[in-house]
């Protein structure tokens, strides 16, 4: 009898940790872009260790030496806006996210330049032309992108304004 209720409680005690895992960790479209283990999430890509090229997401060649030699690459989390505009309609196939023609809002897409030079396309958490401008700070966040069948969000990478606009990128 003990036996079975120490079973249990170690049951209970698995239910509960996983739990905890996902509200910690959110479901992720792409989980192999990001790394989520710090108070900000971050881009992961890949660096040719001949020649420094560096990649987003991950390349297994590179195309600038032909170099057959990457390294993960942390791209991090803060960046400038490079370029922008608003998707104003909803996307045909092969886009996912699940919203109708109906429900579908509109919402901003651009290009952010991360430290290392590199641009990275991502959606933006603003749709708003006035309240983007080419060259602000943005960082790395997460958003919610579609519902699974359960009913549990997908969250893809998305960029924010920056809350510390002058802190370098």
């Amino acid at each position: 009898m003990a036996d079975e209720r120490r079973r249990g409680f170690r049951r209970i005690d698995k239910q509960t940790d996983q739990m905890v895992r996902n509200m910690q960790q959110p479901r992720l479209i792409a989980p192999h872009l990001l790394r989520l283990d710090g108070a900000l999430p971050t881009l992961l890509g890949s660096r040719c260790s001949a020649c420094g090229e560096v990649y987003f997401p991950t390349a297994r060649g590179c195309t600038r030496c032909c170099g057959t030699q990457l390294e993960a690459f942390d791209l991090g989390h803060r960046g400038r806006l490079w370029s922008w505009t608003v998707q104003d309609f909803c996307p045909k196939p092969p886009y996912d996210g699940a919203a109708s023609e109906a429900d579908f809002r509109p919402y901003g897409v651009g290009y952010v330049e991360m430290a290392c030079g590199l641009k990275v396309e991502s959606r933006l958490t603003l749709a708003d032309p006035a309240r983007l401008r080419i060259g602000m700070a943005m960082d790395l966040t997460l958003e919610a992108y579609r519902r699974d069948a359960d009913g549990t969000a997908v969250h893809t990478y998305a960029f924010q304004p920056a809350d510390d606009e002058d802190t370098p990128a």
